[in-house]
């Protein structure tokens, strides 16, 4: 059966068109977020043809500083919020759930605190589309295709997909291009994203489009910062970029869309994890049953890959906060255990991040963080364990935004926006108010900035 989706289409007008009030408001806004992108990777994408012709019509800044934890999904509910993670709520990629082996992620738009740019044009009447963008499962957006991932037995991903979006316009796009995909591989998920943006923009036209592409990240996490399947996604991307913007000019929107490319995070090369939690279980804060499941807990690390929050099931266990105080700082002092930083509750909320662990650590160069509960408590990754055993990468992320090279890019093109503006240096709070402000619309309660200086209104 073909599925008709013309009846569930919104008869939405975008508020300022034709009204005179703010003649350079773009009609139609396009967010494409290029999950990993560097400011490392500028001299690679503007070799390339359609990146090079785009960067030399918009303005951009090549260093921005990503939220503490550098993770996706802080940051995304951060570019859509104009907030730290402390306010916005999503303070990593997963919740804690110390009694579940894989624990779920912060999937859904209920998790935000506060407004959010989709809820603001939303709310304007405006069309609103998503693609993979993280945190908006189960949001009021129009035509939602959210990341989520079926994390129980009797679940599949068409399932919770259909379930956490909208079900009508998905059953559509997995229809139509479904053979695109396998599972969640890349570059093959990508290719489908990127298929299902196409047809959006065509026959759809939303006035506010999110896409969250995945391959450059899947591809450094797999085989490292600098390898060649990164430079390959990267030019990947380039052929994205090319056919996201012949699209927008084959529909005839393009003279009155904006166009915004923009990074989440950097990465950096490890071959160390760190398994915090084998040590507090030796020291009797983490008890396992027979199974090897935990039971109970009186102190937890929470991985960030890059860094890690220490929790207590108790805020008011001294006893516990002593003893995780004690091993934090002697497993500092030895530098072969790779913790750079050990920051108290408050100091991690005056960093952006949640204020209501009892500890925050950042990992040195080279090491990062897992949650497992067996091994040995600093193991070194065989080149051979890389996407065969869990949590063993080649590069990862997570980490405090002001390492060196570890910033990101953001790019704007189109309507409203001037060109060649270049802006030297920026936080990821700053995106939000901005692309709002690029819209006519507010968020409220933010933590950045508006980038004045590139817009045209």
């Amino acid at each position: 059966m073909t599925l008709n989706i013309d009846k569930f289409r919104y008869k939405v007008t975008h508020p300022f068109k034709g009204d005179g009030i703010l003649s350079n408001t773009p009609e139609y806004l396009v967010v494409v977020s290029f999950d990993a992108l560097s400011t490392l990777d500028f001299d690679t994408i503007n070799s390339l043809p359609n990146f090079h012709e785009y960067i030399k019509q918009c303005s951009f800044c090549k260093k921005v500083y990503s939220v503490y934890p550098s993770l996706t999904y802080p940051a995304h509910a951060t570019i859509v919020t104009g907030r730290y993670p402390k306010k916005h709520g999503i303070i990593n990629n997963t919740l804690l759930q110390p009694k579940r082996r894989v624990p779920d992620w912060f999937w859904y738009r209920k998790y935000i605190k506060g407004s959010t740019l989709y809820d603001k044009a939303i709310d304007a009447g405006l069309k609103t589309a998503a693609l993979l963008w993280p945190v908006t499962g189960r949001s009021r957006i129009h035509y939602n295709m959210p990341e989520i991932f079926p994390n129980r037995p009797w679940h599949n991903q068409v399932m919770v997909s259909l379930l956490s979006g909208s079900p009508v316009y998905q059953a559509l796009l997995n229809q139509k291009f479904g053979s695109f995909r396998k599972g969640l591989q890349q570059p093959e998920l990508d290719n489908f994203v990127h298929q299902c943006a196409l047809y959006t923009i065509k026959n759809y036209t939303p006035n506010l489009l999110f896409i969250h592409y995945v391959d450059l990240d899947s591809q450094r996490h797999k085989h490292g910062f600098h390898s060649l399947e990164a430079k390959s996604a990267l030019i990947r991307h380039d052929t994205r970029l090319g056919e996201l913007i012949k699209t927008l000019k084959d529909t005839g929107i393009y003279d009155n869309t904006a166009l915004v490319l923009l990074g989440d995070h950097s990465s950096l090369d490890e071959n160390k994890v760190i398994n915090l939690n084998i040590i507090l279980k030796e020291r009797g804060l983490i008890t396992l049953n027979s199974k090897g499941r935990i039971t109970s807990w009186r102190a937890i690390s929470k991985g960030c890959d890059g860094s890690a929050y220490i929790y207590l099931h108790k805020n008011n266990d001294q006893e516990a906060l002593k003893t995780v105080e004690q091993i934090l700082f002697e497993l500092k002092a030895s530098k072969s255990c790779g913790i750079e930083e050990v920051y108290s509750g408050s100091e991690a909320g005056k960093l952006g991040s949640d204020p209501d662990c009892s500890f925050m650590l950042e990992a040195s160069k080279g090491f990062y963080f897992s949650d497992d509960l067996y091994g040995e408590l600093v193991k070194e990754i065989k080149p051979g364990e890389i996407g065969r055993i869990d949590h063993c990468t080649a590069a990862t992320h997570g980490y405090s935004p002001f390492k060196s090279d570890y910033t990101t890019m953001f790019f704007a093109s189109g309507k409203g926006v001037k060109p060649g503006v270049e802006v030297n240096n920026m936080n990821l709070v700053d995106e939000g108010p901005t692309l709002a402000k690029l819209m006519g619309l507010q968020l409220e309660d933010v933590d950045g900035r508006i980038l004045e200086e590139i817009l045209e209104l």
